[in-house]
């Protein structure tokens, strides 16, 4: 069950990255005098067009948060059901966990796209290799 511990660890830099998202976004919001209903009901207006670049990096890496990560928290629960979730599996669980934390901190930082893609495809390759532990595990 070792393999719980880097889900958990992802499911809280999420948080930490709502938190951050949130703590650059709202004082931004108010600096550009953004109202939020008048913005909900105006087709095609976007906080992207109303906030500096640099605040919406962390919004759009909370975003990218919910994306591939969701299938690395669906393999990891199979590999806690069956019981493979020890040893190599928990290793690559938590080589996953660093490289989206890195990801997260080079997009809000500085947001160098090819540097992003590297370590995206990085933790991709991770998540190839837990789901291919979790075929070998239940079939």
């Amino acid at each position: 069950m070792t393999i719980l511990q880097p889900v958990v660890a992802l499911a809280a830099w999420t948080m930490v990255m709502w938190l951050w998202m949130y703590a650059t976004r709202l004082p931004a919001m108010a600096t550009a005098k953004v109202d939020p209903d008048s913005l909900a009901n105006t087709p095609g207006a976007s906080l992207d067009q109303m906030l500096p670049v640099q605040v919406q990096w962390k919004a759009k890496n909370y975003n990218h948060l919910h994306e591939a990560p969701t299938v690395f928290y669906a393999v990891c629960l199979v590999l806690a059901v069956v019981e493979a979730g020890n040893g190599l599996a928990t290793t690559l669980a938590w080589v996953y966990v660093a490289l989206r934390v890195v990801h997260s901190l080079v997009q809000a930082i500085i947001n160098k796209v090819p540097l992003r893609f590297l370590i995206f495809a990085a933790s991709s390759l991770v998540l190839i290799a837990l789901i291919v532990l979790a075929a070998m595990a239940v079939f």
